[in-house]
């Protein structure tokens, strides 16, 4: 492995939808996004930009795939291959084995042992992204709710060299909210989610936005639903949690300096 490689950065972020044409007239609007297609994509395949810089796509979610259209978070690993080997030898369940995209590169899609799902990914060439502080319009928190945060992060560790950060007691229903790190500015946190939290362990990917009240009334004017927030957090940064016309989940952030 290259050792300037990100092993264990967020990459890529996909929507899979029922209606791509609609999600990217929301997204647009709501993030500032722009779209490109990527030629000769079979089936049809939109990539988001920010700022000309593609960090994303967008695509029909197949019947088959018996879900609701949800993002699903891509993370650098150098051999997607033991990657995915390994996933499974610690418990995770495999749902698409290594799969190469021609001239770009080799991808798996794994649900961890309790049940929440991502995507590993090998770069045919230099890894999307960048470290340090997330920039406006880019993905800048990535937030697990699952039923073990501690053998969640145990088994991240093991696949992407993830470190634990600050925790955080949230109080009742939540307790510990754990942080964790590849470098040493936090990814997202992990918490064991509340038996009121609807739905299996899964993630939750935070854009950020230059004013979260904001950004929450254009959400509802674009047949958007706000599930939470806008709320303050600890730092004096402000969240919220939202979901799309089509049902999936998203959440937008904006630091304290704007």
């Amino acid at each position: 492995m290259s050792e300037d490689f990100p092993l264990g950065r967020f990459v890529w972020h996909d929507l899979m939808t029922s209606d791509p044409g609609a999600a990217k007239d929301f997204y647009t609007t709501v993030v500032g996004w722009g779209t490109i297609p990527f030629e000769g994509a079979d089936p049809p395949y939109d990539m988001w930009t920010n700022g000309g810089a593609p960090l994303g796509g967008v695509a029909q979610l197949p019947p088959e795939a018996l879900a609701p259209p949800h993002w699903l978070a891509y993370v650098a690993s150098p051999d997607v291959d033991a990657t995915t080997k390994q996933a499974g030898d610690l418990g995770g369940n495999v749902m698409v084995q290594p799969t190469d995209i021609p001239n770009v590169g080799r991808f798996a899609v794994i649900a961890d042992p309790q049940g929440a799902v991502f995507a590993a990914y090998t770069p045919s060439g230099e890894a999307p992204g960048h470290d340090g502080p997330p920039n406006l319009g880019e993905f800048s928190w990535h937030e697990l709710a699952t039923t073990d945060y501690k053998a969640a992060l145990a088994f991240y560790s093991k696949l992407f060299g993830w470190h634990d950060a600050e925790a955080m007691d949230m109080g009742e229903g939540v307790g510990i909210y754990q942080m964790y790190r590849r470098t040493e500015i936090p990814l997202g946190g992990m918490f064991n989610k509340p038996a009121e939290m609807p739905g299996p362990p899964s993630w939750l990917h935070y854009a950020r936005v230059d004013d979260v009240s904001r950004v929450v009334e254009v959400v509802k004017e674009h047949g958007g639903q706000v599930l939470s927030g806008p709320m303050e957090v600890p730092g004096g940064d402000f969240v919220a949690t939202c979901m799309d016309p089509q049902g999936a989940a998203f959440a937008i952030h904006h630091t304290a300096g704007g």
